[in-house]
């Protein structure tokens, strides 16, 4: 890598070195359009001049409000180039979370994906007086655009372009000086958290910190992510977790897709075929209760052969995990149970991942072991915002279920008394923008006090035991993780999530969140009309014994003082939009506290 550690450096290296290869690309019906380095090279280029010539100065902020695509990568990289600083704004957000961050950050460009995010602007446009210009990514419609006010000026992005190319014409060189005037220093990004209680906190990420985290997770995987590799990025590039897996290809070389859309992840797959794919568990919490309820709902042959399959590839792996070699019966077995029922699994994921990586939230190892029955290995990581995404990762050939990993390299860990992880690392956040307060409470003689409760297991690998503020310390006085509970309850089909509350009481009680599409086939055998609502579902007595059965197979898996005596069934669908969970997909346990207070007081009362 460059010795000068910024993303706009690492781009030059990267598009220098061969200008032919493929760079990022995106989906167009059953194609990959690929843009070449050399292809891609010009657009940033122009992109970042024409930012310019708009009048944007080093240090000054431009917010994104879009989904995810190409696009958002290019704006992203090319206002870097031209040491300006990215704000993210997840597309989901509502105009006053939009108008908090926009003022916070003081951005003085907006680019915005289309119409709809365009009038969650133009909502709050009176009230954000530093900005003076709107970046449209696609043709906005005159109806939206004339609704702007005077003091904001709107350029399309074509026109963005346009006008770049003609000043690289104009002055060859001015793009090179830029990339060269940048400092390490700089200011690359401002990522507000979402986070699952309070007001967002901006989390300060320098040109350093970000080039230092792409270094760091180059040298942990050691050539396991090369030229040869394809990622397909589908998560949010407003999380740092997404918008780490954009820029993979600028520290490692491989080929980078973007899908069309979440809705069309699973299609997009099988176009794309990717050899590595980044993703939240719930992504995977999907697939596998999917799987489940197909084989719940086939024949008694069909789920006996599945059965079988599963035994036999479990007794495979169980002889692995304890150094044994496995008999030669055990693998023509296990390669046939391969064969007949998981290569099917395998395939639905584009038939050519070599790993996954997962990160932003737990994962159950139960899932990670399913799916390595269908030869598909989860790599499950650790990190934070303030540690630019992954600090802690299992490595190839070493993962241990159940386990974060092992620090990155360049990456320092310990513990302190009570347990909590601290992490000090070059590739983490200077500040939170204007919070000094906040700032000295996270940072102390350069660690980073993550909240987070870990331990070490034998074989040296991070275990996180739960969030340091959400332990739950009953009336009798026992320390519960509720993080264990959650983590086996939304393995059931039926249970999409689930809060564990206590604290200060007697015995646990539960909110839990559920969606239609796990029920489908029950009613139908119960006689329940498909087009009921969550509302009417919450209060079904079939649909509450369904949820009742689950947890109490759960609850034969716990101790005593750590079983869901009661539980409330949230009467709504669980989603960003309703405030309930973050951008991130994590329950917002403080506003779920809140919101059914009374519910939860019920439980307890009766």
């Amino acid at each position: 890598m460059a010795n000068k550690k910024t993303v706009p450096q690492l781009f030059v290296n990267r598009v220098s070195k061969n200008p032919d290869a493929n760079a990022i690309g995106w989906i167009e019906g059953d194609n990959v359009i690929f843009y070449r380095h050399s292809k891609y090279q010009e657009i940033v280029e122009a992109l970042s001049l024409g930012l310019v010539k708009l009048g944007l100065q080093a240090g000054e902020k431009l917010s994104i409000l879009s989904h995810t695509c190409v696009k958002w990568h290019l704006c992203d990289i090319a206002t870097m180039c031209a040491r300006g600083v990215v704000v993210p704004l997840y597309p989901n957000y509502l105009s006053q979370e939009i108008q908090f961050i926009i003022n916070h950050s003081e951005s003085k460009i907006a680019v915005v994906e289309n119409d709809e995010q365009l009038l969650k602007i133009i909502e709050i446009q009176e009230k954000t007086p530093q900005l003076q210009y709107i970046i449209g990514m696609d043709e906005l419609s005159s109806e939206a655009t004339t609704k702007i006010r005077d003091g904001i000026e709107y350029i399309s992005y074509s026109t963005l372009l346009t006008n770049g190319q003609s000043e690289r014409e104009a002055a060859p060189n001015l793009f090179k000086e830029l990339v060269n005037d940048g400092l390490e220093g700089d200011l690359a990004s401002i990522i507000y958290t979402s986070g699952t209680t309070g007001t967002p906190k901006g989390a300060v990420i320098t040109q350093h910190a970000f080039s230092s985290m792409l270094e760091n997770v180059a040298q942990t995987l050691h050539g396991g992510i090369d030229t040869t590799d394809r990622n397909l990025v589908f998560l949010p590039l407003s999380h740092v977790l997404g918008r780490c897996d954009s820029m993979l290809f600028l520290g490692l070389g491989n080929e980078t897709v973007y899908a069309e859309s979440l809705e069309k992840v699973v299609d997009n797959l099988a176009v794309a075929r990717p050899t590595v794919l980044v993703a939240v568990p719930r992504i995977f919490e999907k697939v596998h209760a999917k799987i489940m309820q197909q084989i719940e709902s086939g024949s008694p042959a069909k789920k006996a052969l599945f059965n079988l399959a599963l035994k036999v590839s479990e007794n495979y792996f169980n002889a692995l995990e304890r150094d044994q070699s496995p008999s030669t019966l055990s693998i023509i077995q296990r390669n046939l149970a391969y064969k007949v029922i998981f290569s099917k699994i395998y395939n639905k994921f584009g038939g050519n991942v070599r790993f996954f990586v997962s990160g932003g939230a737990p994962i159950s190892k139960e899932i990670i072991h399913f799916l390595r029955h269908a030869n598909l290995t989860i790599l499950e990581g650790y990190g934070l915002t303030e540690t630019v995404a992954a600090c802690v990762l299992n490595p190839l050939g070493r993962q241990i279920a159940g386990t974060v990993g092992v620090p990155l390299n360049n990456v320092k860990m310990k513990f302190a008394e009570d347990g909590e992880i601290l992490l000090k690392t070059d590739a983490m956040f200077s500040e939170y923008y204007k919070n000094e307060e906040a700032t000295k409470e996270a940072l102390k003689d350069g660690w980073l006090y993550t909240g987070d409760i870990g331990e070490l297991d034998e074989h040296g690998h991070l275990k996180i035991t739960d969030r340091k503020k959400d332990i739950i310390i009953t009336s009798a006085g026992k320390n519960i993780a509720p993080q264990k509970i959650e983590g086996l309850m939304k393995l059931k089909p039926h249970i999409s999530h689930f809060m564990v509350i206590g604290d200060q009481h007697k015995y646990l009680t539960a909110i839990v969140g559920i969606e239609k599409e796990p029920f489908l086939d029950d009613f139908d055998k119960l006689g329940i009309d498909r087009t009921i609502s969550v509302e009417e579902m919450s209060k079904h007595p079939e649909i509450r014994q369904l949820i009742q059965g689950e947890i109490d197979d759960v609850n034969d898996q716990l101790a005593r003082f750590e079983t869901i005596k009661k539980f409330y069934i949230a009467p709504v669908l669980f989603s960003v939009e309703s405030g309930d969970i973050t951008p991130s997909l994590k329950l917002k346990k403080k506003v779920l506290l809140d919101k059914y207070h009374g519910e939860i007081d019920l439980m307890y009362c009766s």
